[in-house]
C-alpha cells in the first residue's frame, strides 16, 4: 500500500473518531452516555468528549421548564357532580438519569397518566362549593404531584386549573345565585346612600337623625316632589292632601311649597275633625 493511501486513511480514522468523541451540549440540555450498555456518565452543557465505539450517547433532552396540556376531563366530586375540568402542568427535569431509566414510558407521557389520576383523586375528595372557591387546590396538586414525580427525577413546578365547567343545570342555577347576589348587594348600596343622605340632611337643620322632627321634614319632602312630579303631568294639576292627617308643621310646609308654586291644595269637608 502506497504510504499517502495509508496517510489518508489514517486521517480519516482520526477524523472519524474526533467527530464521534466530540458532543456538544447545548445551554438548557444534557445527555446521557452508556458504555456497553450500562449508563456510564451525563454530559452537561458545553464541549464534552466520549470514547468512539465504546461509549454512546443514548439520550438528550432538555432540563428548561416544559409544560403538558391536559385536555378537559371527566371528574365527579364527593357529592356526586359530574365537571369537566381542564389543566396545564409546568414542570422540569433535575434528574436526566433517573427520568430515563426510571420510568418505562416517556417522561411526559408519564406525567400526563400521573396529572389525570391525581386531578380527578384530589376532586372526589371535595364537594362542588368547596372546589369553586378552594383557591389552595392548585397548591395541593402541585405538592401530591411533586412527591410522586420526585424519584422520576422530575420537579412539578406548578399546576394551573384552566377550567371548572359543572353541568349546564348547575350553571344556571349558580347565575340566578349571582344575580340575586348582585342585586342584594344593590339594595345595601342604596340603603347605605339613603342612611348617609339622612345624616347629611339632620347636620344641615341641627337636628339628631333620631329627632322626630328630622322625620317630619323627610316625609313633607317626599309630598312636595310627589307633587312637583304630577304638576309636571299634563293630566294631574290638581293635588287634594287632607291636612288633619299631617302634623301643624308639615301642613304648613306643604302649604308654602304650594302657594310658592302657584298650586292649589283642598281640604275634604267631609272629614271630621
Amino acid at each position: 500500500m502506497e504510504p499517502y493511501i495509508l496517510a489518508i486513511i489514517i486521517l480519516i480514522m482520526i477524523g472519524y473518531a474526533v467527530n464521534s468523541s466530540v458532543r456538544v451540549i447545548s445551554s438548557g440540555d444534557e445527555g446521557l452516555v452508556e458504555r456497553f450498555g450500562q449508563y456510564k456518565k451525563t454530559l452537561k452543557p458545553g464541549l464534552n468528549f466520549i470514547i468512539p465505539l465504546i461509549e454512546k450517547l443514548v439520550y438528550l433532552d432538555t432540563t428548561r421548564e416544559q409544560f403538558t396540556d391536559i385536555a378537559p376531563q371527566s371528574t365527579i366530586t364527593k357529592d356526586n357532580v359530574e365537571l369537566q375540568v381542564d389543566a396545564l402542568v409546568y414542570w422540569k427535569v433535575k434528574d436526566l438519569q433517573k427520568a430515563y431509566y426510571e420510568v418505562d414510558q416517556p417522561i411526559n407521557r408519564s406525567i400526563y397518566n400521573i396529572v389525570l389520576t391525581t386531578l380527578r383523586s384530589e376532586i372526589g375528595k371535595l364537594e362542588l362549593k368547596d372546589i369553586l372557591s378552594d383557591i389552595q387546590i392548585n397548591k395541593s396538586l402541585v405538592q401530591k404531584l411533586d412527591r410522586v414525580t420526585d424519584p422520576w427525577g422530575v420537579k412539578i413546578t406548578r399546576v394551573e386549573i384552566q377550567s371548572i365547567t359543572p353541568p349546564k343545570a348547575i350553571q344556571k342555577s349558580m347565575e340566578l345565585e349571582r344575580a340575586a347576589a348582585s342585586e342584594k348587594q344593590a339594595m345595601i348600596t342604596k340603603a347605605q346612600g339613603t342612611a348617609d343622605s339622612i345624616k347629611l340632611i339632620a347636620k344641615a337643620l341641627n337636628l339628631e337623625p333620631n329627632d322626630p322632627r328630622l322625620l317630619n321634614f323627610l316625609i313633607a319632602q317626599g309630598f312636595l316632589e310627589s307633587n312637583q312630579k304630577l304638576g309636571e303631568s299634563a293630566n294631574s294639576k290638581l293635588v287634594f292632601i287632607d291636612p288633619h292627617l299631617m302634623n301643624e308643621s308639615l301642613s304648613n310646609l306643604i302649604d308654602k311649597q304650594f302657594n310658592a308654586q302657584g298650586g292649589h291644595q283642598g281640604n275634604d269637608t267631609n272629614s271630621s275633625t
